[in-house]
């Protein structure tokens, strides 16, 4: 990359306002959502947390306010493609703006810290890894930082979905470096990341603000698909239809075989993986960037930084293994703002891959250990091994490469070794610190360790439950990242397919089902010391609630169960969905392994034993009854039948569409509200049916609660009534 040259923006008198410098410098005459705020707070001095969606424009909020400060702004960046695209556009601009990282020569960054220190550059991108050094970080002293800018800043947490351990040094960077002015940028982040950014950064007073994660543009779309070459065939369909767009696979065998299938079929494809060099990654992904290539096809284990506005679609191969993942990696369709579709082709069998993953980022205390001896026995008088980690792995008897490298991350962490460039070759060394200690008292949290692990599990818990969700996409992904009040987006796949239902608390005798699904749940679960293990899949699960008489209930003696036949009333249409809601709502979970086992979670034990502050998006029980119920029992696969307050009235198709007609007129006078919102189509059924012919007969029929027969039932009851010639 060309070094960048001092600029008219470097000399020039500064613009102190901030609306006058965004059209000045980046020739825009007003702020999108959300930055106006975040520039203003950094301006006036505040150290600054900033959670923003993905294309909410947060590298302005941290460039704009360089422009109008003293001194450099330093902007840490996990991504050297990134770096590039960023400081290549600044310069364009006019601004001063360079790179340190390890494409440089040490000559090459000797000379940009000095010309740091002579005032030439305003902005400096620097990787996260250069921190390492202590020379590095002493010359940073000498130059007058006027913010210490974090950009992917949930890689500092354990708990982020893209943990990187040379984030966790920059917490004593900044006391080194005397705690200078610091902003926190990331897209994704959960509440327990965000307590970690702003602890593990000693943030003062910071200015928080969190933009809203909704992004109304995107079509996000979970299709179930059982076989390899449904997923082909689907995303054939999406190329021919949409063009432009990227596929993200779990693994780099996957990228390869999908990037040389979509080229067979003549689509212009670029490959990108870890496995790559980073010269050839830069190339692939300069190739889309420059929009030489349509389709990108990438792993979604490695950050892209992609930043171009109209990728039109987002396809998700393989399952992720977080749902921050999967929202961040969506979140590149549509950046221009205009309709794009994001969709997940999903087989559980995929989640093996992500628990492979899982493991090799937990190594456990023996494989630490292991990893350990081996440094020390083949260290030199220098205390360095020249070892690459296939080589360590081997001598370890390591079965998992992955987890032999986040072995060295956690020694590297504690103080025991560290990793260096060996001169002359892309391979690291080892140099052990403490060579006095030996691999049997080893200074590691063993609890920390295993609490990690466990929350990584929960992360693919969280993902897996979205995937079968029935609840309006975005709302569940925002309630996730702690948007209680999200309103459904009427655009993702349960919205469109009037799936998705209406989430609230639960009512007494509701409570009372809930509670006796959970004990269900428990008596078929493994009782352990940490908790629940899974058993049973749902299916076997909802057969005994409902007391069915089927072979495998009864050779798995589930019908000697205290708990078999306690839900025998609603049928095993609505148990299964409610266990479903239970997943969805966090109280139930599938666990690892070769089948979805279902369980119960904490938060579920706690509302298995009273616990009734959550909430619930309730299956329609409009469509199961008692009748149903004992066919169920007797192992009968007929369709379950009509509720009995509507069984034997003749259902009036004229009146239904008469119904839907007013139920459409009134979702588009409300700014285009899913219609399901307003009722849904069982409740216009029990429309049809009764034909109540007042207000108050219509309050009584299923699935008209106060709030909706306030607003909307008068109007329904004025079309029955003029149906009926009343």
């Amino acid at each position: 990359m060309p070094d960048s040259i001092p600029s008219a923006a470097a000399s020039s008198p500064r613009i102190k306002d901030p609306l006058a410098a965004l059209e000045t410098y980046f020739g825009h005459r007003k702020f999108l959502d959300g930055q106006a705020r975040i520039v203003s707070a950094l301006v006036g001095g505040r150290d600054t947390m900033a959670i923003m969606p993905t294309g909410g424009g947060k590298s302005l909020c941290y460039q704009l306010p360089a422009m109008i400060m003293d001194g450099v702004t330093l902007v840490v960046s996990p991504l050297i493609a990134l770096m590039k695209d960023q400081v290549d556009a600044l310069t364009r601009k006019g601004i001063a703006a360079t790179v340190i990282n390890s494409t440089l020569t040490p000559s090459e960054q000797q000379d940009r810290i000095r010309r740091m220190r002579e005032g030439e550059f305003k902005l400096v991108y620097v990787a996260p890894e250069r921190f390492r050094s202590r020379s590095f970080v002493d010359a940073l002293r000498q130059i007058t930082i006027g913010l210490f800018a974090v950009d992917e800043a949930h890689c500092l947490s354990q708990w982020g979905h893209d943990f990187r351990p040379d984030y966790m040094r920059l917490g004593k960077v900044l006391e080194a470096l005397d705690h200078p002015q610091t902003a926190a940028f990331t897209a994704t982040a959960t509440p327990i990341v965000r307590d970690d950014i702003l602890t593990t950064l000693g943030l003062r007073d910071p200015f928080v603000c969190i933009s809203g994660f909704e992004r109304p543009n995107l079509q996000l779309t979970i299709r179930q698909t059982a076989k390899k070459k449904e997923k082909y065939e689907r995303i054939r369909q999406i190329v021919k239809r949409h063009k432009t767009g990227i596929v993200y696979c779990a693994t780099r065998k996957m990228v390869e075989e999908v990037s040389e299938t979509l080229h067979a079929w003549g689509s212009s494809t670029v490959a990108y993986h870890g496995g790559m060099d980073d010269a050839a990654r830069e190339a692939a992904q300069n190739l889309f960037i420059r929009r030489e290539r349509d389709v990108a096809v990438a792993t979604n284990a490695f950050g892209m930084g992609i930043d171009r506005a109209d990728v039109r679609f987002v396809i998700h191969f393989d399952v992720p293994g977080s749902v921050e993942a999967y929202y961040q990696e969506a979140g590149r369709a549509g950046r221009d703002g205009e309709p794009s579709v994001c969709e997940l082709l999903f087989n559980y069998a995929d989640t093996r891959t992500q628990e492979f993953f899982i493991e090799g980022n937990n190594p456990g205390l023996q494989l630490i250990a292991d990893t350990y001896d081996v440094l020390c026995k083949h260290r030199d008088g220098n205390n360095e091994v020249r070892l690459t980690i296939k080589e360590i792995a081997e001598k370890a008897m390591a079965s998992n490469d992955m987890g032999v490298s986040s072995a060295l991350s956690l020694l590297v962490r504690n103080g025991l070794i560290e990793r260096f460039d060996i001169a002359g070759q892309r391979a690291r060394g080892t140099r052990v610190l403490r060579p006095e200690i030996t691999s049997d008292n080893l200074p590691l949290d063993h609890d920390a360790l295993l609490e990690k692990e466990k929350r990584d599990r929960e992360k693919l818990n969280a993902m897996v439950a979205l995937c079968y969700a029935t609840e309006c996409r975005q709302q569940w992904i925002l309630r996730y990242f702690g948007e209680e009040d999200a309103a459904p987006c009427g655009n993702c796949d349960n919205c469109s397919n009037g799936t998705a239902t209406e989430t609230r608390a639960p009512e007494a005798e509701e409570q009372a089902i809930v509670r006796k699904a959970l004990s269900g749940v428990a008596r078929m679960s493994r009782r352990t010391r940490a908790g629940y293990e899974g058993r049973f899949g749902r299916a076997k699960i909802a057969m005994m609630l409902v007391g069915s008489r089927s072979q495998e209930v009864v050779n798995a003696r589930l019908d000697e169960l205290s708990t078999y036949g306690l839900l025998a009333d609603l049928g095993q249409a609505y148990v299964l969905n409610l266990l479903r809601a239970l997943q969805d709502a966090g109280l139930l979970m599938v666990e690892r392994g070769e089948f979805p086992l279902l369980t119960l979670t904490p938060r579920g034990v706690e509302v298995m034993k009273g616990a009734d502050d959550y909430q619930l998006s309730w299956p329609d029980r409009g469509t199961t009854s008692t009748a149903s119920a004992k066919s169920s029992r007797k192992g009968s696969r007929s369709a379950p039948a009509l509720d009995p307050e509507i069984e034997g009235l003749e259902f009036d198709g004229a009146l239904f569409e008469k119904l839907r007609e007013k139920r459409a007129e009134l979702a588009a006078s409300e700014g285009n509200l899913p219609a399901y919102v307003i009722f849904s189509n069982q409740t216009l059924e029990f429309f049809t049916r009764l034909k109540p012919t007042t207000v108050e007969a219509g309050q009584r029929i299923r699935g008209v609660g106060p709030a909706k027969a306030e607003k909307y039932l008068g109007d329904f009851v004025e079309v029955i009534r003029g149906h009926l010639g009343l």
